[in-house]
């Protein structure tokens, strides 16, 4: 079913759930926080996404997508281990979290148009207006999201920003 191998659904089902729980930290806390039960489900399923990507992926840049979205996810996961903490780290977590979660939306939605339905997908041409269309509406939400997202840490006293990380 739409073109899927066995490995494809691994990736795909693996995933997923980083998506509504994404979603979901972001309408709950602004943010994806690392250190709770969802943060632990979003890093697990983004490492299952992320390491069989090199497997099932096509294309030389999803190689490059999947080996960007770990180096943020770990560097997102591990900032608190670094020297450098307070603002600085909440701000390097945050920026990276939320990268992460662009670089899984934009091929995801990239494939689900170019997929489906099954035989006769929304996109057949990837130079699609409506692929554009979308993904250009992926990086606005990007641009805004990260700018909300610093705008609300900056808002926040350097003793609150230390109790984050």
């Amino acid at each position: 079913m739409f073109g899927i191998s066995p490995l494809g659904w691994v990736h795909t089902l693996g995933s997923l759930p980083a998506i509504p729980v994404a979603a979901y930290l972001f309408v709950k806390n602004g943010r994806i926080t690392p250190r709770t039960k969802a943060g632990a489900v979003y890093f697990l399923s983004m490492l299952i996404g992320g390491v069989t990507v090199f497997f099932v992926a096509k294309t030389p840049v999803s190689d490059i997508i999947g080996a960007i979205t770990l180096l943020l996810l770990f560097l997102g996961y591990g900032v608190e281990y670094l020297p450098t903490r307070g603002r600085v780290a909440a701000y390097v977590e945050t920026l990276s979290l939320t990268l992460t979660t662009f670089l899984l939306a934009v091929p995801s939605v990239t494939e689900t148009l170019r997929r489906v339905p099954d035989g006769h997908p929304w996109v057949t041409d990837p130079k699609s207006p409506v692929l554009f269309e979308t993904q250009a509406s992926l990086a606005i939400a990007l641009i805004i999201g990260v700018a909300a997202q610093l705008f609300y840490l900056r808002r926040k006293s350097r003793d609150t920003i230390a109790q984050l990380i």
